[in-house]
């Protein structure tokens, strides 16, 4: 029994490590790692998200294991879509905080005809207010990990528990499952962040377009999302 249950918790690690490489997860945390201007704090964005995650994941296992709470297939589609939500109001965001203060339109006059110019522009080092560090800074990723951990595949992760034999064993595999999905998204993140890192000083344009494509990437696999669930799989029909 012993030996099972080591087994168990061992794929539990492996199945979290899994989890945090999940295309709407890499979605989410992208945005958010590659605004941060240091990699420690894009790092820290992957680990935060793991925390909210896994204190989803608890809470939820906890209804399970002691109310024998069922996770309906309608009740999980429902989480999914509102991950696709909230994909796109992370992806709207980034490009809105992308765009402010960088692009500017300028008015020139050439041969009697008016035309506009857009400009890129890179910001200070101290133009952007302190508003996003300390707890602000913490909520967001926390709030999104703890949508996720109740949503698609955390969700059926969760029948594993139905499984275990007793409570200890089912909260441990919850714990080492988070503890996996803490580290995989604290590596995705540090990932994510370098290509942002590495071009913020010198190379404006190029910073701004990896931080566009993390935003569009959120946003439009958000509206898939909507749109496969909603609409193919009739959430909303």
């Amino acid at each position: 029994m012993s030996v099972s249950i080591l087994s168990l918790l061992a794929l539990g690690f492996v199945l979290g490590l899994k989890h945090a490489l999940d295309a709407d997860h890499l979605a989410a945390v992208s945005t958010m790692a590659t605004e941060r201007k240091s990699l420690l704090a894009s790092s820290m964005i992957g680990a935060v998200w793991g925390l909210g995650h896994t204190l989803s994941l608890l809470i939820a296992g906890a209804l399970i294991i002691f109310l024998h709470l069922q996770i309906g297939e309608r009740a999980s589609k429902a989480l999914e879509f509102c991950v696709g939500v909230m994909l796109i109001v992370l992806g709207i965001n980034a490009l809105r905080r992308l765009v402010r203060g960088r692009v500017h339109i300028h008015a020139h006059e050439h041969d009697g005809y008016w035309h506009l110019h857009p400009h890129l522009h890179e910001k200070g080092r101290h133009d952007e207010p302190h508003k996003h560090h300390g707890l602000k800074s913490g909520a967001r990723p926390l709030i999104v990990g703890m949508i996720h951990g109740l949503a698609g595949s955390a969700a059926l992760t969760l029948l594993v528990l139905t499984t275990i034999p007793s409570p200890l064993a089912g909260f441990l595999y919850i714990a080492i499952f988070g503890i996996g999905s803490i580290g995989g998204m604290t590596i995705m993140s540090t990932l994510f962040a370098l290509p942002s890192k590495l071009t913020a000083r010198r190379f404006a344009r190029a910073n701004f377009a990896v931080r566009s494509l993390a935003a569009i990437f959120s946003l439009a696999f958000g509206v898939f999302m909507i749109y496969d669930i909603g609409f193919v799989n009739h959430l909303l029909m």
